[in-house]
């Protein structure tokens, strides 16, 4: 509905000013799915090596106690992805013809990351800007003052969840890491709700409402540059403020979405989940 009725409308017509021809669907031909099919295949053979080295409780790529969380595996993540991508789109290269030789396979990749160009040079001033701030400490300054505040405040539980969203939302314009924000906002708000008889676990659950409604909106988001940097394939003028501006109608609409379940989940008080309810009572 906001995507149709809000967003869309806005945009305009849209007049096709990309350059990216590729990102047109249409239908696949048959040597296409052949490449598919071929990088499917490649995608099962890593895969089934992968999993016969982790699955054995003697497997080769177990950690050396046995343990999967410290195998090489895992270790590698990054590696391993990187040689199934690549696999997988050398096997459809060579498949469909558009690959002859390695030179082919270099010229794609360079290609490839001319696409990333625009959000490394927005990444370069975005991360200047971030470790300014952060140097200046004034995120950790306004989240304390604010928490303050919303301690201060003498109201019911609902009132009091929701400027806590609030506060949640508006700390995550300032700060992009939801662990450094939750490293915060814990020590001060956990002991707080438990002390008035709320469990640990909906801080938690009123934390991240709040700072998944404004994520889209924010700066300081790690992804936020590479968000422009997409958008700016299909719009070569659009920048901050026009990714800002479009996502906004959605922010809003998730607030209050979020809100009354919320609300809604308090007055009846429904568990959270498995052993986790709203209510906690002090020991002793």
């Amino acid at each position: 509905f906001i995507t149709d009725k809000v967003v869309e409308p806005r945009l305009g017509k849209y007049t096709g000013e990309s350059d990216n021809q590729e990102d047109f669907l249409t239908k696949l031909t048959k040597l296409e799915k052949k490449g598919l099919l071929m990088a499917g295949l490649v995608f099962l053979f890593i895969f089934g090596i992968a999993a016969y080295g982790v699955i054995p409780e003697e497997g080769y790529f177990r950690g050396a106690d046995g343990q999967i969380l410290t195998s090489p595996l895992i270790k590698g993540i990054v590696a391993l992805l990187f040689i199934t991508a690549g696999g997988m789109g050398i096997a459809y290269g060579f498949t469909t013809g558009k690959f002859k030789n390695d030179t082919d396979i270099m010229a794609s990749m360079a290609s490839s990351m001319k696409t990333l160009s625009t959000y490394f040079v927005l990444v370069f001033f975005a991360a200047q800007f971030v470790a300014f701030f952060k140097w200046s400490n004034l995120g950790i300054i306004l989240a304390v003052n604010g928490a303050d505040l919303l301690m201060s405040a003498d109201i019911g539980l609902i009132p009091m969840m929701i400027l806590f969203v609030i506060l949640s939302a508006s700390i995550n314009m300032l700060m992009g890491s939801a662990s450094a924000k939750w490293a915060i906002l814990a020590p001060i708000f956990i002991p707080m709700f438990m002390i008035m008889g709320y469990s640990p676990e909906l801080s938690q659950v009123v934390y991240r409402i709040g700072d998944s409604v404004t994520n889209i909106v924010s700066p300081m988001m790690s992804f936020f540059a590479l968000i422009i940097a997409f958008v700016q394939k299909y719009d070569n003028k659009a920048g901050i403020g026009t990714v800002i501006a479009t996502m906004v109608p959605y922010s809003i609409a998730f607030f209050f979405a979020w809100i009354v379940l919320l609300t809604v989940w308090l007055l009846f008080g429904w568990p959270l989940g498995p052993g986790a309810g709203i209510h906690y009572v002090l020991p002793g």
